[in-house]
């Protein structure tokens, strides 16, 4: 990625006032294995996070916990202001209902890595299948806004390929369409470029990158080094299940403070 000004970091954050998502004290175990040792993030509207760090970090495993894919052991996750699991003062933390599980976690969309396309169904098939068996969408209505993603993220004449017909990079930039199909109001993204060709990453990078500049809530695990200093407003480090350091984009990069950061980055840049 070019080294220009970062026009996403940049632009101002639409109510910095307003969080979408604040987790407190995630804790998450496999067996014996403590993957999330007291994980705490906050995101306001309008921002794009990043969250970097070496392979079993926990990374990965606290995006799904926010997205209700994994089911936390200790501590807690509001929504934009609505509890989606709470701290208890014994035991795990407390969930929502079911009912409202569901319709908290519709409020985030998530794209992963390895695409989970539907290989049985046109790319226009993949995206309206959610919004009408979920959201109760008409046809009629479903595939006009299916079509506008399409054309959003340069795929509109794919519209009725099927997934093996495509590269790596265009069933990434239609999982991210899927994802945006359900109107989410915000948008998780685990690792989305690790499975691409460099040449492939450019077009899922910039793709995100028009998500960044229209203000669309991000939160990212990324090693894209380039799209952590150029789009994201804040860059969070973790390291063996912890948040290690959190800064502002420019100043994590610049003068990043803990010992195990600077190791990090050093490797990576």
């Amino acid at each position: 990625m070019p080294n220009s000004t970062n026009s996403a970091t940049a632009a101002p954050v639409a109510d910095p006032r307003e969080i979408m998502i604040e987790a407190d004290g995630i804790t998450k175990s496999f067996g014996s294995n403590l993957v999330l040792n007291g994980v705490s993030l906050t995101l306001r509207k309008g921002e794009v996070v990043a969250i970097i760090g070496p392979s079993g970090s926990g990374k990965s495993t606290f995006l799904r916990c926010l997205n209700h894919l994994e089911i936390i052991d200790g501590g807690s996750i509001t929504v934009e202001g609505e509890p989606l699991a709470t701290s208890a003062t014994s035991g795990p933390s407390r969930y929502a209902s079911d009912s409202e599980v569901r319709r908290i976690c519709r409020k985030m969309g998530m794209v992963f890595q390895s695409f989970n396309l539907f290989p049985h169904m046109t790319v226009l098939q993949n995206i309206i299948e959610a919004p009408i068996t979920v959201k109760r969408q008409s046809k009629n209505v479903a595939i006009p806004k299916a079509e506008a993603l399409l054309k959003k993220v340069g795929l509109l004449a794919k519209r009725d390929n099927y997934p093996g017909r495509l590269s790596g990079g265009q069933k990434q930039r239609v999982a991210i369409a899927r994802a945006l199909a359900m109107e989410p109001d915000i948008m998780l993204f685990d690792e989305p470029t690790s499975a691409l060709d460099p040449e492939l990453t450019v077009e899922v990078l910039r793709t995100m990158r028009q998500l960044a500049e229209e203000h669309m809530t991000m939160l990212v695990v990324t090693h894209e080094m380039g799209f952590a200093r150029e789009v994201a407003h804040r860059v969070i480090f973790m390291d063996d299940g912890r948040v290690v350091e959190t800064a502002e984009s420019a100043e994590f990069f610049r003068a990043p403070k803990h010992e195990r950061t600077r190791a990090f980055l050093g490797q990576m840049l």
